[in-house]
């Protein structure tokens, strides 16, 4: 899980890139989850959470 102010420093493009990979890397985590079971399964949930934090610093750059 990554602090919100680190988000802060980072330009739009390279949130949209990091959101992109941060979404490829749910999708793969979600398909484990359910294909074979995780011996993880918060990970899912915390990389959700960055997904939203990532989102929420680009809205406000942008403003």
């Amino acid at each position: 899980m990554v602090k919100s102010s680190e988000f802060s420093k980072l330009s739009v493009k390279e949130i949209t890139e990091k959101v992109s990979s941060l979404k490829s890397e749910l999708f793969t985590k979600k398909f484990t989850k359910f294909t074979t079971g995780t011996d993880k399964p918060h990970v899912v949930k915390a990389l959700k959470k960055d997904i939203a934090r990532l989102l929420t610093a680009k809205n406000a750059k942008k403003k």
